[in-house]
């Protein structure tokens, strides 16, 4: 072979490059391995390198590929070959699946679907690093009014206040709430003082003609109903 015809060759990770493209369009998301669909998003950002290397320790250092996404972008930075522009790539990703989910249960119809509020409020809150407190305030038909995010606090503790909670529920004329947060264990199990916020947030909404339909803790192992396990 001549020098010039081996230096047309394109590089080693072209080949592989394709083979998790050509599985994902032909069998899907659930024929390639979390990595694979990390080296997918990193081939955007990372077009003239070999990136499985960094895919596979990006999943040794957070889990799986839903952690990786969602970690925080100075977190992601700390491992070697990540990029400005790699991190940027993942946050679209995260912000993408967060809007996707949210569809369902952005459109106004009565939350009857309980299982699309529960898969939203995992999609975004199941994999932060930090605990966050969630309200999702609704009108008489239980349509959505508004989805906000009250307070984000440290890895086991979000401060939340009965009468802002309440407050804000009257400035959007809600008449009812569901209210979530994430526990960053990944343990959905609801503490002490979780079930004592709830009732206090409760004693408060109703004196004022609001009713709490559910308190869900969403943690990366699964989801708590407070009213399912008839702690409310």
């Amino acid at each position: 072979m001549s020098e010039d015809a081996g230096a047309s060759e394109p590089p080693h990770y072209h080949g592989h490059r394709d083979r998790p493209r050509t599985r994902l369009r032909e069998a899907g998301a659930n024929a390639i391995a979390d990595y694979e669909l990390l080296e997918l998003v990193l081939f955007r950002a990372i077009p003239r390198r070999d990136v499985k290397p960094l895919a596979k320790a990006l999943i040794a250092r957070f889990g799986s590929f839903a952690e990786v996404i969602a970690a925080r972008p100075e977190r992601l930075a700390e491992i070697e070959g990540m990029s400005v522009a790699s991190i940027n790539e993942f946050k679209i990703i995260e912000a993408s699946a967060q809007r996707f989910a949210k569809g369902a249960v952005k459109k106004r119809l009565p939350l009857g679907s309980w299982r699309e509020v529960v898969d939203y409020c995992r999609t975004a809150m199941a994999f932060s690093e930090r605990e966050e407190f969630r309200i999702l305030f609704l009108d008489k038909r239980n349509g959505l009014i508004a989805d906000e995010v009250q307070g984000a606090g440290t890895v086991d503790h979000t401060p939340v206040y009965p009468r802002e909670v309440v407050r804000r529920a009257l400035e959007l004329s809600a008449t009812a709430l569901v209210l979530v947060h994430n526990h960053p264990s990944g343990d959905p199990t609801p503490s002490t003082a979780d079930v004592k916020m709830t009732l206090d947030i409760i004693a408060v909404a109703t004196s004022l003609g609001v009713t709490v339909h559910d308190h869900l803790i969403v943690g990366r192992d699964g989801h708590t109903s407070l009213k399912a396990l008839r702690l409310m």
